[in-house]
Parts: C-alpha cells; structure tokens; sequence
C-alpha cells in the first residue's frame, strides 16, 4: 500500500482485516480500491465502511461463500458491467459486487474504482433511492386476520414508523408456511403493542 493511502487507514479497520478468519487478502485489496477514492475509511456494522462527508458510500463484507462490495444505492449505478447483484428481492436500494478470489478483484480493479467513482456521483448530486411505500408491500392474510380480530393490533401497527411496519410485513412474508408465519406473528405481536420495531 502507497504510503498517501497509508494515511487513510482507520485503526478499527486495522483491528478487522488482523482478526478476519476468511477473504483476509479479499478485504486487503478491496480496501485498498476504496481508500485509493479518497473516501473516509470507518468501522461500521462491524465491517470496513467508506463514507463521503458522513454518508455511507460502499461496504465491505464477507459471507460464507464469497466476499463483496456493498453499495447503499447501487439500484441508482448504471452497471454497465451487470456485475451487480440484489441479496434478496425485498433489498431495495444496495447492491452487491461479490468475489470469490484476490485475482478475481485485481483483474476487475479499474471496473470497481469506476463504479465507486460513480457512486460518489450519485451521492454529490443528492439523488435517491425511491423506497416502495409501505402499503405497496403485501400483508399475509395471517397477520391481516390478527389485525382484524385482535382489539388493539390494528392502531398499534399504524402508530409504527413507517420502517418498522415494512421491517414486520418483510419478516413475516418472508415465510414460506402459514405455519411459520403464524408463529412469528404471535411472536411479535407483543413488540407492536410497545411500539417496538423488529430489531428494537
């Protein structure tokens, strides 16, 4: 590493590439195109995280099978590359780039500075994403039964922050038996009435 991106370099970073048990030498060289952008380098959720004036620009995180690139408004890249990947269908406004080797990031070095480039664009030009409203995501028939029969349940869904609702709804759903998701409504019903979020 050059010694002006040197400079850069957040010591709890430092701490997370020495404790990394996988993609050690992924993280290294991934870090290595981030900090070359002149962003700010932090730890944040537990992983390296490179901001422009406090807001989030691009994650770097490992899973199981692969390491990636997280970009918080990837949805707005134009990724001529179609290198980019939604975890799920319910992620509206991050994309991944994922790896699975040291050569497979070295060889794409300038495509993810370009990318980074263009995320910092974005970012600049104060574009966002535009997140489905809440009433556009579905309400298991589940948990619509609950809201109609339980006295209560209803005003204490709607008194939620708008996040807090799509986070239940998304929760719920995402189960593939009505079995799973009646447990998990029975769960939660008790974090609604105190007006608690999912991960509250």
């Amino acid at each position: 590493m050059s010694k002006d991106t040197n400079a850069n370099t957040n010591p709890k970073v430092d701490a997370f590439l020495g404790r990394a048990k996988n993609w050690q030498k992924e993280f290294g060289a991934l870090r290595e195109i981030a900090l070359a952008s002149n962003l700010t380098e932090d730890l944040k959720w537990g992983q390296p995280c490179y901001t422009l004036e406090n807001a989030n620009i691009v994650l770097i995180h490992g899973f199981k099978e692969y390491c990636a690139f997280l970009f918080f408004k990837g949805a707005l890249l134009k990724d001529p590359n179609n290198i980019l990947v939604q975890q799920t269908e319910n992620v509206q406004a991050a994309r991944q780039i994922r790896f699975t080797s040291v050569q497979q990031i070295e060889k794409m070095k300038t495509t993810l500075k370009a990318y980074i480039r263009e995320a910092i664009a974005i970012e600049k030009s104060g574009l966002t994403v535009e997140f489905k409203k809440t009433d556009e995501f579905a309400v298991p028939e589940e948990f619509q039964r609950q809201l109609d029969e339980t006295p209560g349940l209803k005003d204490a869904f709607e008194a939620l922050t708008p996040g807090r609702q799509r986070g239940y709804l998304l929760h719920f759903s995402s189960a593939k038996q009505s079995k799973t998701r009646e447990a998990r409504i029975e769960k939660c019903i008790p974090m609604i009435f105190d007006g608690l979020g999912l991960n509250d």
